[in-house]
């Protein structure tokens, strides 16, 4: 592989820098004269994608061609690490999901370099109506350390993060068991009182998958889930920042109570994400509706089918709701999620010597709080 050399403006301080790629990594970054056009970062990392651009991971009908075509997309927006995220199900369509995506990393070095491990969500959530979300009622159910360890065979031990809610009586051993296998566990699509949040903690659950979202439309003041997570210092966050699952409001006070630090970005992007605006007949939701600004919405009521928007029109979108700075929303959306890569991986989403050269040259448009990507490289790989 050829030494190569990237320039572009840094988003931490607004320099133009000079990147120095070597054997797929970065080898050094020394100043340049860059004082306008592109931004270069990390790439996004997004640890909940269900689909995009019509590849769909949730039907009978994914296999390994569907894992990768959904990579080189995904790609196109400037995430070059992302976990493909499978839901509740029976037990047989996971099995068959996980072993498709563990399939496609095989048989694709993209996909291998793009996918670091399976988020599993559910099907351990609650069967309650609102806080369950869109997960199918007849597939809810408890945790159970066989079904993981068939997850765990099935994929060649790629499930890295499981959501979960811990109301279940086998919460606290189950947990506990992940954790002891290096999975991390986050608390999502719950009911859960404080008390079991609180013990789900203590077993080892490190992060709210969604907060504020896969809740009930209305719940106690306080006590209530949202409060008891966004109250627990030792739980990150991941948030979805498309402009319809949180009001801007919300996600303010939100990302305040949980700090930059603790704070992830999502897209939970369905496989309509990034196609065209119009009506369509989905999987979940039945007739659907999407619109030109990435609500996706059933048709006749006002409730979502789903996030439709990539991550990096996120970053925009949390920057109008919140008034962050770019810095900080791109963090977000980059180098925490990366800290989350299991340990025996390189650490991704850091513009730093020694991390893999995954960069993001991007142009920034202040004025309507958007990016557009521009080029993206994977391991020192142009791949867009």
């Amino acid at each position: 592989m050829d030494d190569m050399q990237i320039e572009g403006r840094d988003v931490v301080t607004g320099d133009g820098i000079c990147v120095l790629v070597k054997e797929g990594c970065i080898h050094s970054i020394r100043p340049a004269r860059v004082h306008e056009g592109h931004w270069i970062s990390a790439g996004l990392v997004d640890l909940q994608v269900n689909g995009f651009c019509g590849f769909d991971l949730n039907t009978d009908a994914m296999d390994t061609a569907t894992v990768s075509a959904l990579t080189r997309q995904l790609l196109a927006v400037g995430v070059t690490t992302f976990a493909p995220t499978v839901i509740t199900a029976s037990r047989e369509q996971i099995l068959s999901r996980v072993r498709a995506i563990a399939e496609a990393r095989n048989a694709d070095s993209i996909a291998a370099a793009c996918i670091p491990f399976v988020h599993i969500e559910g099907p351990h959530i609650s069967p309650v109506d609102g806080y369950r979300g869109a997960h199918p009622l007849e597939h809810v159910r408890p945790p159970s350390i066989e079904e993981f360890d068939a997850w765990q065979q099935a994929s060649g031990n790629l499930v890295g993060l499981v959501t979960l809610s811990p109301h279940f009586d086998e919460s606290a051993d189950y947990i506990t068991s992940l954790v002891r296998r290096g999975v991390r566990v986050s608390i999502g699509h719950t009911h859960a009182t404080e008390a079991q949040i609180h013990m789900a903690v203590e077993a080892g659950a490190s992060l709210s998958t969604h907060l504020g979202n896969g809740a009930a439309s209305t719940m106690a003041r306080h006590p209530n889930p949202i409060w008891s997570q966004l109250a627990e210092d030792r739980l990150q966050a991941t948030f979805i920042a498309d402009g319809h699952h949180l009001p801007a409001e919300v996600l303010k006070v939100m990302l305040r109570a949980k700090t930059i630090e603790r704070s992830i970005l999502v897209s939970d992007a369905v496989a309509l994400a990034g196609m065209p605006p119009g009506r369509y007949s989905a999987p979940i939701g039945g007739e659907v509706e999407l619109l030109a600004n990435g609500r996706l919405g059933m048709v006749g009521t006002q409730s979502l089918a789903g996030a439709a928007l990539p991550l990096i029109e996120c970053i925009g979108n949390a920057i109008r709701m919140t008034g962050l700075p770019l810095v900080s929303v791109l963090k977000m959306a980059s180098e925490n999620p990366g800290k989350l890569i299991s340990p025996a991986s390189m650490p991704r989403g850091q513009l730093l010597p020694g991390m893999r050269a995954d960069l993001l040259q991007f142009s920034w448009d202040q004025a309507n709080c958007k990016a557009h990507v521009e080029k993206v490289w994977l391991a020192g790989e142009q791949v867009f």
